[in-house]
């Protein structure tokens, strides 16, 4: 395991931001390291964000039990590259705290709610890669 040291954040990620995504650049370009593959803790619905350019997902925690656990890349930035990753964080998405299957909290990548009526719920997927490899998205 990766020595985490005190002036690093963690950061989960769950959609544009995964290796070979989109946007993945954005946490190259400050150095980050990918620590770990894993899942959610099973507390989370997982949509597919209308009209995201690239392509979005939305993560939004659940307290009802329908929750499941949704697929993340947990990457390792210093505290400064965090603040510029954070700030450039477009709406409706927010960087918050996600709960992992091991028990851990991690900051990443969640959604505000607002968005859910126009958004496709896509939790059944497990993740936004196996979401893009079904080809159900447009």
């Amino acid at each position: 395991m990766t020595t985490v040291s005190t002036n690093m954040i963690t950061l989960a990620v769950v959609g544009a931001h995964l290796t070979g995504q989109p946007l993945n650049y954005q946490l190259q370009e400050r150095h980050a390291t990918l620590l770990k593959t894993c899942q959610t803790a099973p507390s989370y619905r997982f949509y597919a964000l209308a009209n995201t350019q690239p392509a979005k997902p939305g993560l939004v925690k659940v307290l009802d039990g329908s929750g499941v656990g949704i697929e993340v890349e947990v990457w390792q930035l210093s505290a400064k590259d965090f603040g510029t990753f954070v700030a450039a964080v477009p709406p409706p998405l927010v960087i918050g705290t996600l709960d992992l299957e091991d028990g851990s909290s991690v900051k990443g990548f969640l959604c505000e709610s607002y968005v859910i009526p126009d958004a496709q719920d896509i939790s059944q997927y497990g993740g936004w890669r196996n979401y893009l490899a079904s080809g159900q998205s447009s």
